[in-house]
């Protein structure tokens, strides 16, 4: 099993499994299952993530092997999938997938 930590406002909270994220109105979904409330704001992952899907800003510190899709800015390492964000988007490396930002892209190739 995957181990990540998630910081909403930080607050953090550990978790471990495949890590599909998910934090919308306040609620953090881990692989399915509501793990806690939040009142929102900054969220930062840390750790690799199966795909994180949140209604605000996201800041990933790993990779993410699935899709990213952010209410606002996106910054993480390798994206394997698509990454939808509302704003800006700052990631390492994209694989396969298409970028859709509301504001500026920024890929660091290696």
């Amino acid at each position: 099993m995957n181990k990540i930590s998630i910081t909403v406002n930080g607050k953090t909270i550990s978790v471990e499994g495949e890590g599909n994220v998910c934090i919308n109105n306040g609620t953090i979904v881990i692989d399915g299952k509501q793990i806690a409330i939040s009142n929102g704001g900054e969220v930062i992952v840390k750790g690799n993530c199966g795909s994180v899907s949140c209604d605000c800003s996201v800041t990933v510190e790993g990779d993410v092997h699935g899709n990213v899709d952010s209410g606002g800015s996106c910054t993480c390492g390798n994206v394997s999938g698509d990454i939808d964000a509302g704003g800006s988007v700052m990631a390492n490396e994209i694989g396969t997938g298409n970028i859709n930002a509301g504001g500026s892209v920024h890929i660091r190739k290696r």
